[in-house]
């Protein structure tokens, strides 16, 4: 949309395959097994002209299945998620109304209304009345599978651009970004944001990020940018961009077709993983891997079990005592940014997890049972 959703660095606070017919698939050498070499250590890149195929004939399959959403004064992208009409964007695309404008890649277009949104994943799912012409659901992959380095592919409508296609890698993965404070003037935080360098622009908003194999994996949404258009005020693109992992998606818009909302895990603490030398000796940590316990609700899931957050005064701004979590489930947990993913993507309201922390030195492991998100 044109005002597209800008991205700051910032501390997160708290926590709460199918392949499109006529693609030609990756080739790989086929070994000689009369000759011993060494294995590569890279896949064989794809020639030119085979790379030029695929994503021409990816481009002729998907695009009957991402639309243009026209809300109010602003533009963003969508796609058709399923033979009954729902299509997926962003939140942030259709904020403030209850009816917007569907525009197919046919030319086709009509009304349609929005039944359900998260804030904190910026989802949102619109039920358009189309002719069944019209509707071309795309096939749903899983994010689970990218690897950093992997080719992507994003289709929308920048600046209005209708269908417009640009191509990229997976920059970075299990990355975080704030969603909106908390009533404890913190702020909780979405995850397992996929990073990629695929151009994003105002109107790229809730349009599909793509593998090569046609599937979807991430909902565009935002880019992270200093520089900004002096005539029209837009964010310009600095070649990082985020999507929302389709694993979170997949998991968030049957509740938000069935009950216009979504309800998510809550652990109530706030951490830091990301300390530097100086900040650890400051702590008193021998060693440091894990998620440091900054801070925990009063009354909240973690409190009641028994998590510890730091209390004693530092040279720096974060109190030395804190609990390490260094393992959700038995999964180890290397920051905090794995937890709220491990979290986010495999919890429930009322379900117990094991936290494994280190207290002074000493692993345990408690038992907490969680909450629903404020």
């Amino acid at each position: 949309m044109k005002r597209v959703l800008l991205v700051i660095s910032v501390l997160v606070i708290s926590a709460m395959a199918c392949q499109i017919t006529g693609l030609p698939p990756l080739s790989q050498p086929t070994p000689d097994p009369n000759v011993q070499t060494n294995p590569p250590l890279l896949p064989t890149p794809l020639d030119p002209a085979e790379q030029g195929s695929t994503l021409e004939v990816l481009y002729q399959q998907v695009l009957p299945g991402v639309v243009a959403i026209r809300s109010g004064n602003s533009l963003g992208s969508g796609f058709v998620f399923d033979s009954e009409g729902h299509v997926i964007t962003n939140q942030h695309v259709i904020e403030g109304s209850s009816e917007v404008e569907v525009d197919f890649s046919s030319g086709f277009k009509a009304f349609g209304t929005v039944i359900g949104s998260d804030i904190d994943a910026d989802v949102a799912v619109i039920k358009v009345d189309a002719p069944p012409e019209e509707i071309h659901p795309l096939a749903i992959g899983d994010s689970s599978t990218l690897g950093v380095g992997e080719q992507v592919v994003a289709i929308g409508n920048p600046f209005g651009l209708s269908g417009t296609m640009t191509l990229g890698i997976v920059s970075g993965l299990g990355r975080t970004q704030v969603a909106h404070v908390s009533p404890e003037g913190g702020h909780f935080s979405t995850a397992d944001i996929i990073q990629t360098d695929a151009a994003i622009n105002p109107g790229n908003s809730g349009g599909p990020l793509f593998n090569l194999n046609g599937e979807v994996v991430g909902i565009n949404q935002s880019i992270r940018t200093d520089d900004f258009n002096g005539a029209t005020g837009n964010a310009v693109n600095s070649g990082v961009g985020f999507s929302i992992s389709i694993n979170l998606v997949k998991r968030i818009v049957p509740f938000l077709i069935r009950d216009g909302k979504y309800e998510y895990p809550y652990l109530g603490i706030s951490s830091n993983s990301d300390l530097g030398l100086a900040e650890i000796e400051a702590l008193g940590l021998n060693t440091y891997t894990g998620a440091y316990v900054t801070s925990v609700t009063p009354g909240g899931p973690a409190d009641q079990a028994g998590i510890r957050a730091g209390d004693t005064p530092t040279s720096i701004p974060i109190n030395a005592g804190g609990d390490i979590i260094t393992a959700f489930d038995g999964k180890p947990v290397h920051t905090f940014d794995q937890l709220l993913s491990y979290l986010t993507l495999t919890k429930s309201p009322g379900d117990k997890v094991v936290l494994t922390i280190l207290r002074d030195g000493q692993p345990r492991d408690i038992t907490v049972t969680l909450g629903t998100r404020p």
